[in-house]
Parts: structure tokens; sequence; C-alpha cells
């Protein structure tokens, strides 16, 4: 399987980006290409960039076409209030899914794609298991959710219809050292506010090991929906606690509030975070480890502990400090 041609739409995202450095690694991977409206966040030594923002739809088409990749990864979603608003990160992941998969459809080497979801597709409604499994329904209750559900429909349609494998990894909440996250820099903040009602457990995922689930995934030709997700979990108020932040007690009408408040201090709270805090978000990892045959390194506990262990700011001393 050596010589492999692999698009990767997305590249310029930090998740992106770290996926392109782990392909370029490769040995069965030939020649690799990257799509985005921002620049690689890493620097990649083989990889072909291409800066083109959403809309480009006929460009993205030309790019793609004339590449005729074997595999396409997908990550081209933008999390509402990490790289982008709530608008903005619906129109960009819409219009990156409708660009990427009608190039895709044009494309007679395409043998497999692999596309980034997250565990907000089961949604946190009546009747969702507290750790869905991937035969779950799909009922998202978020924004974000439906977003991702949205892209795992067109996704689904490409692959029908063009007899292609799909992998779909659905990805618990990614934190790493320089990933736009929400979540991230709510907890991060001097206080961190928590449901007093029902501080429920959640899940995350570092983003190392992410970037290791798509390479595998599309090493393998994965054909199904996989949960990744890092094994544990923790409360709102665990991981304050952890990271010897102020806990603030929340109940309903004092998240309206703490909202705009935080919002100000530069971490809005989306309603998908505003669902990991009410209702926790969890979800059943065990059969992405069997099928990929690697499991997350950094449990849940661990990847907030590396959240905390982060530095806000690095302080460098002047010039003579440092001759001296």
């Amino acid at each position: 399987m050596s010589g492999q041609r692999v698009l990767v739409s997305g590249m310029g995202s930090e998740l992106g980006s770290l996926v392109a450095v782990k392909l370029e690694a490769e040995p069965w991977v030939g020649s690799l290409v990257g799509i985005d409206s921002d620049p690689p966040r890493r620097r990649l030594r083989k990889a072909e960039f291409h800066l083109l923002a959403p809309a480009q739809r006929e460009r993205i088409v030309e790019v793609v076409t004339a590449f005729n990749p074997h595999v396409l990864i997908n990550i081209s979603v933008w999390e509402p209030d990490a790289r982008a608003g709530l608008r903005d990160a619906r129109t960009f992941t819409a219009d990156a899914a409708m660009a990427i998969f009608g190039a895709a459809a044009e494309c007679p080497a395409l043998e497999s794609v692999v596309v980034r979801s997250g565990i907000e597709v089961y949604g946190r409604g009546r009747g969702t298991p507290t750790r869905p499994d991937e035969t779950a329904p799909l009922h998202p209750t978020s924004e974000f959710g439906k977003m991702l559900a949205g892209v795992e429909h067109q996704s689904a349609v490409l692959a029908g219809r063009a007899g292609l494998a799909l992998g779909t990894l659905r990805l618990a909440p990614v934190l790493g050292k320089h990933v736009p996250s929400p979540l991230g820099r709510l907890l991060r903040q001097p206080v961190v506010p928590y449901s007093a009602l029902a501080d429920s457990p959640f899940a995350v995922v570092q983003d190392g090991d992410a970037a290791n689930a798509f390479v595998t995934a599309a090493a393998r030709r994965l054909n199904e929906p996989l949960n990744v997700v890092a094994p544990g979990a923790i409360t709102t108020l665990q991981a304050a606690l952890r990271g010897r932040r102020v806990p603030l007690p929340l109940f309903g009408p004092g998240w309206g509030l703490a909202g705009r408040l935080s919002n100000l201090f530069g971490a809005p709270i989306p309603d998908h975070v505003i669902e990991v805090m009410h209702r926790g978000r969890l979800a059943d990892g065990a059969r992405a480890v069997d099928v990929l045959g690697c499991a997350p390194a950094n449990s849940t506990p661990q990847v907030i502990d590396h959240l905390y262990a982060w530095e806000s700011i690095v302080r460098i001393g002047s010039i003579d400090q440092a001759v001296a």
C-alpha cells in the first residue's frame, strides 16, 4: 500500500497539522496535500498546502480533483467559540463539507474517507445513554452536535454513492497545548463555574491521541464509526480543584450571568460546553481500542492535569540577563 496519495482537509488547524506531521512519517504515504483557511500550525517537511477558504468551492474542486487522492481525511470542522463564533463556525463547516465531499465524488482513485465528528452527536436528552457506544442513535441537542451530525450525513451520502470505506471518528472534547477549545479556556479561568445541582462526569481526549487515531484509521481503511475517548472521567468541580481554581457553584439562572462574564474575559461558553457542565459527556471507547489496536495514552484526569500545567505567559528575561 505504499505510495498512497492522502488529502487532509483542515490541515491548518491544531489537530489537522498534528495529523499531517504524523502522516509525513508513515511509510505508506507517498504524497500529502492539505487545504484550510489558516496555514498549518507546525512545520511540515513534505506536505503541499493550499490556503483556501471554505467558500472557494471551485478552487477547492480544482485542487482535490487534480491531486486525485486515495485517502481523504476531513478535519474541516469549526467548533463554536474555538476558532470562530457560532454563526461563522456553522457556515464554514457546512461550506467546507459541501466543497470537499463534492470534489471527492469526482476522484476516481479515492478509496477511503476518514471524517472528524464528536460524541456531541449523541446529545444529552431524555433516553440518551449515559455512556453511549457506536450503536446509539444520533440525537444532537447542541449546535455543535447538529453540525457534526450534518457532516456525518454528507460523508455517508458520498461513501454510499461511490462505494468508499467510511471511517467516522467521534472524538471526545479535544484538549491540547495549542488547541483552541472553549472548554479548555473555561477550565483555565481563575474562577470556574460548575453546576451545583448536577456536577456530572465528562471525558476528554488529548490532541496527540486523537491524531494517532486518524492516522491509524486511514492506514487501516476504517469503515465504521468509532468513539475516541480517553479512559476515566472527571467532573467540573474536580477539575477546578486539581487546577487550584476557585470553584463557583451555580444554579439555573446563574448560568446566564456567568456566561456573559466569561465572554468578557475571553472564554465564551457555547451550549455544548454548558451541556458538559450540567449533564456531563461520556462515551464508550472500547471498540476503538479493539479496532484500531491502540488506546489513548493519556487518561482524562491526566489530560486535565496537562491543561493546568501549560504556561499562560512565558516570561523571558532581558537581553542583559540572558548575556549574564
